[in-house]
């Protein structure tokens, strides 16, 4: 049960290297490890806490007005997640900028918030949230150490390859490009691997 939650949050339905959402904080804050896992976490939480609200709210949000109530809630969320950050991770706060007050609208965060948390019971949406976000923190993760390495030669401030001249376009938005392409890539490619044998 909670392999095959994790298998659908982190492989089947990744936000990022399966379902393509997410891209612009992702290719903002994946230039280092340290800033994608702190996005990853930050939107974890606000995905968890939002998806429990909504759903149990679910019942009396009336139609007309249930996006404007899930924004409502996703923001009360983000702002603290954002308070948390200022006081204790002051430079993870500033390195993050205006993407963590943006998690806000994030299309990842609202769009489970519409299709799932609005329509499940308060565990299962608890769950969505928390396997979506580790499959979010996974992507921000992989894509970060690769434009890490590549684009600095560093690895959480780490030298990594000794003689190794950085190719600074992996920490600008191309190589960010670039390297979100070539992960789904490889995502695609092994996924009809495995559906062919």
């Amino acid at each position: 049960m909670i392999k095959d939650e994790l298998r659908r949050g982190i492989i089947h339905e990744n936000p990022i290297l399966v379902l393509a959402l997410g891209l612009c904080p992702s290719l903002a804050v994946s230039t280092s490890l340290q800033n994608g896992f702190g996005m990853g976490m930050a939107a974890t939480f606000v995905l968890a806490c939002s998806n429990v609200i909504i759903s149990s709210m679910r019942r009396i949000i009336p139609d007309k007005v249930r996006i404007p109530c899930f924004i409502v809630v996703i923001a009360a969320f983000v702002t603290m997640v954002q308070l948390i950050m200022k006081a204790y991770l002051p430079a993870l706060d500033k390195q993050l900028g205006i993407f963590v007050p943006l998690i806000v609208v994030n299309c990842i965060i609202l769009g489970r918030a519409e299709a799932f948390a609005s329509k499940n019971s308060i565990s299962k949406s608890l769950v969505d949230g928390i396997v979506i976000g580790l499959g979010f923190t996974f992507s921000l993760c992989i894509l970060s150490i690769i434009r890490e390495i590549l684009g600095s030669n560093k690895l959480l401030g780490l030298k990594f390859f000794p003689g190794y001249e950085p190719m600074t376009i992996f920490i600008l938005a191309p190589g960010g490009f670039f390297t979100i392409a070539f992960v789904m890539a490889v995502v695609r490619y092994l996924g009809n691997r495995r559906k062919g044998a």
